[in-house]
């Protein structure tokens, strides 16, 4: 046995409460060690030395190094404690905060068993219910369509459907988002995410220079309050993109300190070395290395104020459902433990969604964010459907690591995406495989979490890196693939199962498919996906379920999947397989 490969640590991503007495324990071992049986030793923490219960984990993950056994627990006293106890080939070990053992002494086990010590109410992360099955469609206000023509249009250097550059304007702005929605919820979307809306130079929008008003090549406030009104009208929601890292270098409070230098009272808004900022060399701290976009100095208590102001503004002016995290991890995390606290006393069910690309579980404990946006999904998809780096086992490994990063409150929150207006257009990535594109829609549907289309995936649009992911939306070109179209309407159909929203996570490889299983009470989804070369009949997949829900390049006649296919199947599970 690898005992150094052995982990667990209280109150963390292994042990999480899902409700008041709701909790959930993980134990990793090594890949090589699943052949153990591994038990929880349990009883109140006052009550443990005289009596105890003993029940079996279960794998639940396996990643390319480690398993990762899982129990959901019902608890009648929330002052909890526990040991693991191990069995290898009919050897006993034991875990505790001693490590591995080969006894246990319970008369003493107030010094080292591992504790829960108290499931406070308030310190259950709640899951923002309407994530579990949403569907996002992102949109590049200024590429999608323009929908004011008698705006004042002095400002635009290219024809609508151009190829863009980096400062090029073509004109789109939120009325032409407003005559869209109908078409937008025709895809099966339930929440729109808008990139930045507000005052700036760019056509980007991320170097705001007033944060209280919306561009007016946009539109402006009354403009916002019609998308938001028009889009809950038709069960969407609407989330806007808060950059808080940095700012314009035209913005105010920035203008007064290069007038003033150290005597300006925002000279400590931001991050200067010397009395005054300089651009040659830049003397201060900015985003990336671009001296227009000062960073905002957020440990400083006036800079959280001002930002935290902001935040609820927009949630009180035009009652949005939500904010997208622009670069934040960068940001402090006080400040964003504060404007958490402040938005969800605004609005309780108002998301936060992190532009964090890497591991984010420090901001991810239920004081901070809701989720973030996943790329670590973005890339195990790319790897797999679009660069052929890894093969169905790799790839159901590759996502369960990911997927145990995180609380299953997080997981259900999740903000799951193929591309986005930082990226190459994933069917680019994919060579225009069209068929590669609808698989891994398939397994983004299916995955927990709220699903992320960057507008234009339905057509399907092409891109490069930025800003050739920026293109216009060509509205008058033909309607694009009819078969994808179709297929998205299909799997956004299927988001409003209680299986895709309540539904545990298991994930393997059968027959060379990749194979995605949502289970919730005694229902459950399958997915399959082949990216083999091979045509797979799929005879030995179990396949007891009766109603096929979705599916592409499937033979129903002789159940056979073909390469860059997919297959949906539900119904219901044996009392006997139920873990």
């Amino acid at each position: 046995m690898n005992k150094q490969a052995i982990y667990h640590i209280p109150d963390s991503r292994y042990c999480f409460p899902t409700g008041t007495h709701e909790l959930v324990l993980r134990l990793r071992m090594a890949k090589e060690d699943r052949g153990c049986r591994v038990y929880l030793v349990s009883a109140s923490k006052y009550e443990f030395y005289q009596e105890r219960t003993c029940q079996e984990l279960s794998v639940a993950y396996t990643d390319s190094s480690f398993i990762y056994y899982e129990i959901h627990l019902t608890l009648t006293d929330v002052r909890f404690a526990y040991i693991f106890q191990i069995e290898e080939n009919g050897r006993l070990l034991y875990y505790s905060e001693d490590g591995v053992t080969e006894t246990y002494n319970f008369k003493e086990s107030f010094y080292n068993f591992f504790q829960m010590p108290y499931v406070n109410a308030n310190d259950v992360m709640p899951t923002v219910e309407w994530m579990r099955g949403a569907v996002f469609y992102q949109i590049f206000v200024e590429r999608f369509r323009m929908g004011n023509a008698k705006k004042d249009t002095s400002y635009l250097t290219m024809k609508w459907g151009e190829i863009p550059t980096p400062k090029s304007f073509a004109g789109g702005d939120l009325w032409g988002i407003i005559e869209k929605l109908d078409y937008i919820r025709s895809l099966g979307v339930t929440a729109v995410y808008l990139t930045p809306i507000f005052q700036s130079v760019s056509n980007h929008k991320y170097d705001i220079r007033d944060y209280y008003r919306v561009d007016p090549s946009f539109g402006d406030l009354e403009t916002l309050k019609k998308l938001v009104f028009e889009a809950n009208k038709r069960g969407m929601r609407v989330v806007l993109d808060a950059v808080f890292n940095h700012c314009s270098s035209s913005l105010k409070q920035f203008a007064d300190v290069m007038e003033k230098g150290r005597k300006s009272e925002y000279y400590r808004w931001f991050l200067i070395e010397g009395d005054f900022p300089e651009t040659e060399p830049c003397n201060y701290e900015c985003f990336a290395a671009c001296d227009y976009m000062p960073k905002l100095n957020t440990a400083n208590r006036q800079v959280q104020d001002f930002l935290i102001d902001i935040g609820l503004y927009w949630i009180r002016e035009a009652d949005i459902d939500g904010w997208r995290l622009d670069v934040s991890d960068e940001v402090s995390h006080d400040f964003w433990r504060r404007f958490r606290k402040a938005i969800k006393n605004q609005k309780e069910d108002c998301v936060l969604i992190g532009e964090n690309w890497h591991d984010a579980y420090a901001y991810l404990r239920g004081d901070q964010f809701d989720s973030i946006m996943n790329y670590s999904f973005t890339k195990a998809c790319l790897d797999y459907f679009a660069w052929d780096r890894l093969d169905a086992k790799a790839m159901a490994e590759r996502l369960s690591g990911n997927y145990v990063r995180n609380t299953e409150p997080v997981n259900y929150m999740m903000l799951n995406l193929l591309d986005s207006h930082d990226t190459l257009r994933f069917y680019t990535e994919t060579g225009c495989r069209v068929n590669r594109l609808i698989a891994a829609l398939a397994l983004e549907m299916v995955y927990p979490g709220a699903v992320c289309l960057y507008y234009g995936t339905e057509i399907p649009m092409e891109g490069g890196y930025d800003p050739d992911s920026r293109r216009c939306f060509p509205w008058e070109e033909s309607a694009g693939d009819i078969n994808l179209v179709a297929q998205i309407r299909t799997l956004s159909a299927l988001r409003k199962n209680p299986v895709i929203q309540y539904g545990t996570l298991r994930l393997s490889e059968e027959q060379g498919l990749l194979c995605v299983r949502r289970i919730y009470k005694r229902d459950e989804v399958r997915l399959f996906v082949n990216m083999t070369e091979s045509t797979v009949e799929m005879k030995d997949t179990n396949l007891r379920l009766p109603e096929t829900t979705a599916w592409n390049l499937y033979s129903t006649t002789n159940n056979q999947l073909e390469p860059e296919g997919y297959l949906i199947v539900e119904g219901q599970i044996k009392k006997e397989e139920m873990q």
